[in-house]
């Protein structure tokens, strides 16, 4: 079955979504986060089938997450290692984190810490307004129209109500 792409939709979760694919593309950019840069490293660490690791490593490539780069000739084996697109993911994966912490974790607590280096603390992702650093909450925040939404569906009245355009 053809998977539904969502690459062209006017919303960036879509786009994102879309990116991701399925649940092992965000465990392989975990691997990286983690220092895993080799495939059979990759591959150990996730138990993943080497045909799936080789299309998500792929497709990171692709997307410009991860760099492939040689790291021995003979025979030619190659590293993966995060980009500057790919290291801005860390957010992501940080607020996901943050979310199993609090909600799937089970009375055990966390089974990932997040230790911040340079306050030397233990910690974990908040989601807060770039402009006031108060907490971005869903009850105090409104969806709003960006300047990329595509100008043909600005005017529909579904589109209006939604976002309260106006």
């Amino acid at each position: 079955m053809k998977r539904t792409s969502f690459a062209n939709w006017p919303c960036s979760i879509a786009r994102t979504v879309d990116l991701l694919g399925d649940a092992w593309t965000p465990l392989v950019l975990r691997e990286a986060f983690y220092g895993v840069r080799r495939f059979d490293d990759f591959q150990q660490s996730l138990g993943i089938a080497r045909n799936t690791l080789t299309d998500r490593l792929r497709r990171l490539v692709e997307q410009g997450l991860l760099e492939r780069r040689p790291y021995q000739d003979e025979p030619r084996r190659h590293e993966y290692l995060l980009t500057e697109k790919g290291r801005d993911f860390f957010g992501v994966l940080a607020a996901l984190s943050r979310w199993g912490d609090r909600w799937l974790a089970g009375d055990e607590g966390a089974p990932i810490t997040f230790h911040h280096e340079p306050c030397g603390h233990d910690t974990h992702a908040e989601v807060v307004c770039a402009r006031c650093g108060e907490p971005l909450r869903a009850d105090d925040t409104r969806m709003r129209l960006g300047p990329g939404f595509p100008e043909r569906l600005r005017s529909r009245p579904d589109v209006r109500d939604r976002f309260l355009t106006g």
